[in-house]
C-alpha cells in the first residue's frame, strides 16, 4: 500500500519562499511509470495542479506557476519537494501531493494534504 504525506511550514510570510516535502512509504518514486505531483486547493475554490516530478527526475510545471515553481526530490529519503517562490497571500491553499501513472492526471494514492497560509 502506497502512502504520501504531506510536510511544511504552515505559515510563510509574503516574498518567502514556500517548501513543502512528500514522503514516500510502499513504493519508490524511481518506480516506472510513476508521475508524483502536487496539486492545492485554494479556499473556496477547486484544486490547482501545480506540477510533476517523472520516475526519471525530469520535470514539468503548470504554465501559470512555471516561473515560480521547483520541485526536486531526494532519492535516499523517498521524498520530492516543492518549492514556490515570492508567494503572496493569493498562495493560501491546502497542498497537495499525489501518484499519477504515466501523466495520465489520474492520480491513485493522495495524500492528506497540509495547509499553507501566506500572510504577514
Amino acid at each position: 500500500q502506497v502512502q504520501l504525506q504531506e510536510s511544511g511550514p504552515g505559515l510563510v510570510k509574503p516574498s518567502q519562499t514556500l517548501s513543502v516535502t512528500c514522503t514516500v512509504s510502499g513504493g519508490a518514486i524511481t518506480t516506472s511509470y510513476y508521475y508524483w505531483s502536487w496539486i492545492r486547493q485554494p479556499p473556496g475554490k477547486g484544486l490547482e495542479w501545480i506540477g510533476y516530478i517523472r520516475y526519471s527526475g525530469s520535470t514539468y510545471y503548470s504554465p501559470s506557476l512555471k516561473s515560480r515553481t521547483s520541485i526536486s526530490r531526494d532519492t535516499s529519503k523517498n521524498q520530492f519537494t516543492l518549492q514556490l517562490s515570492s508567494v503572496t497571500p493569493e498562495d493560501t491553499a491546502v497542498y497537495y501531493c499525489a501518484r499519477d501513472r504515466g501523466g495520465t492526471g489520474y492520480y491513485d494514492y493522495w495524500g492528506q494534504g497540509t495547509q499553507v497560509t501566506v500572510s504577514s
